[in-house]
């Protein structure tokens, strides 16, 4: 039987934070290998051959741990171990705060089941009166939350890489309230009601710390609302 070149073949990665990723094709091993967040010492497995073996005894991607060598500076130390996750930048989800006080583990778990969304400038991400059914954590670029008033658009909020929209629709099944609209171009991990609840019953320990701190980031946002209309109140007492 004829081997298959290695284009063709799909791998699976053991990775550093003890979590299988794949199965991935083998660019994105190789993209991965010369980006150090695939090393030596990891275990791949090969599905055509059903085998495991470490990644340095792959031959193939020999001429691509080389390149990964020639990369990185004299004194340069590999960074902690990063999610492997098609399409996240490298080190993207240790800059998220409710990522913060996950284990690796988890980390990379609770990875795999959000869904990597690429968004282009002025895309419009949430319409107002859509029905919900998933969050959005924004791991690049910028987008302003909105109300369209009498044609015109009032700016409720500007957001950037490491925060997060969409919360409510975890918990309920109410419309959007605002327009969400991309200033630039970017990119989102989207977690979706449906998947959210299989977590819950399948991975609970992954995803409870996850839902802590949305419900943090919730009541922050309460308390910040009641205070704006508390001086709202003052200021217009004030002008009678």
């Amino acid at each position: 039987m004829a081997q298959l070149p290695n284009i063709q073949r799909n791998y699976k990665v053991w990775a550093a934070d003890d979590v299988v990723y794949g199965p991935i094709d083998f660019p994105l091993l190789s993209q991965w290998v010369r980006e150090a967040r695939v090393t030596h010492e990891n275990w791949i497995y090969t599905e055509q051959t059903e085998n495991w073996s470490r990644a340095a005894d792959l031959p193939e991607l020999g001429l691509h741990f080389e390149e990964a060598e020639e990369m990185l500076k004299p004194g340069s130390v590999i960074g902690p171990s990063d999610p492997l996750i098609p399409g996240v930048p490298v080190g993207a989800l240790q800059e998220v705060e409710i990522f913060k006080d996950m284990t690796d583990r988890q980390r990379g778990r609770f990875a795999q089941c959000l869904e990597v969304q690429k968004f282009t400038k002025f895309e419009t991400l949430v319409k107002e009166g859509d029905r919900g059914g998933a969050m959005y954590i924004i791991l690049e670029g910028v987008v302003r939350v909105r109300k369209m008033i009498g044609g015109r658009e009032d700016v409720l909020a500007t957001l950037s890489a490491g925060e997060m929209f969409g919360e409510m629709s975890l918990f309920d099944a109410e419309k959007r309230s605002a327009d969400v609209v991309a200033n630039s171009e970017g990119v989102l991990l989207r977690l979706s009601e449906k998947v959210m609840k299989e977590m819950v019953d399948k991975q609970a320990e992954v995803v409870v710390p996850f839902l802590v701190e949305v419900a943090k980031k919730l009541a922050d946002r309460i308390r910040a609302d009641n205070e704006r209309h508390k001086k709202d109140t003052i200021l217009r007492q004030s002008h009678h």
